[in-house]
């Protein structure tokens, strides 16, 4: 299976690379649970004039093929399990050809890759998650950004938000999350990258650097200014 997804991913790749002329930027964020990496995607998509994109790529995928959004939300950045990987799901079919057609999580990895090439192809964009740095690594014009902020200032986040009524709680959320979108990312990019320096192009702390900060540097290397 993993074989079969690389040689699938290597020829998106090359589709995007063989598009030299294309225009359209896209941003992709990465995030630590409670560093406020969404927010920074939204602003920044906000300010640029461009379209953001998070869980909405899940429910396109599911429209395009008229499955169940459940099918993909119950997959929303997590690793495939065993049990998950030996039984197939059934749900949300819209006509009978497609009602029994079983669903892998590998199979909604490859439509979810799918949509995220139609639409940074199609139009300048912000990403968040996904691995969606990984699937477009060959667009000429992806800038990769990873937002973290120390545990104690995350937490204090996510209490002030009402994800969590106490610190313990929210350090035990924070931790939970990031496990899973850790060994979501590693699992399909085959490489143990997931927040480290080295596998973006930036990397904020955004306990120490003030979003109108963040944009101002994005645009500097997008050379929007």
């Amino acid at each position: 299976m993993q074989r079969k997804r690389k040689k699938l991913m290597k020829s998106d790749s090359q589709d995007l690379k063989n598009d030299a002329d294309m225009e359209n930027f896209v941003i992709v964020v990465g995030r630590e649970f409670g560093s406020c990496g969404r927010r920074i995607g939204q602003m920044l998509a906000r300010e640029l004039g461009i379209s953001y994109y998070d869980k909405t790529l899940l429910t396109e995928a599911a429209r395009q093929l008229g499955l169940s959004t459940e099918i993909f939300e119950r997959n929303d950045e997590r690793r495939p399990s065993l049990i998950r990987s030996l039984l197939s799901f059934t749900y949300g079919a819209t006509n009978a050809d497609m009602v029994n057609t079983p669903i892998s999580d590998e199979k909604i990895y490859e439509l979810q890759s799918q949509v995220i090439k139609t639409i940074a192809k199609r139009e300048s964009c912000v990403i968040v998650g996904r691995t969606a740095d990984y699937m477009l690594r060959d667009h000429p014009r992806m800038l990769s950004m990873f937002v973290h902020a120390p545990m104690s200032v995350r937490v204090a986040r996510i209490v002030e938000s009402g994800d969590a009524t106490n610190e313990k709680q929210a350090a035990e959320l924070a931790n939970k999350h990031d496990r899973e979108r850790e060994s979501y990312y590693n699992y399909y990019t085959n490489r143990d990258g997931w927040g480290r320096a080295s596998n973006y192009h930036l990397t904020f702390d955004s306990s120490r650097i003030s979003e109108k900060s963040i944009l101002a540097i994005v645009k500097s290397m997008l050379s929007l200014d």
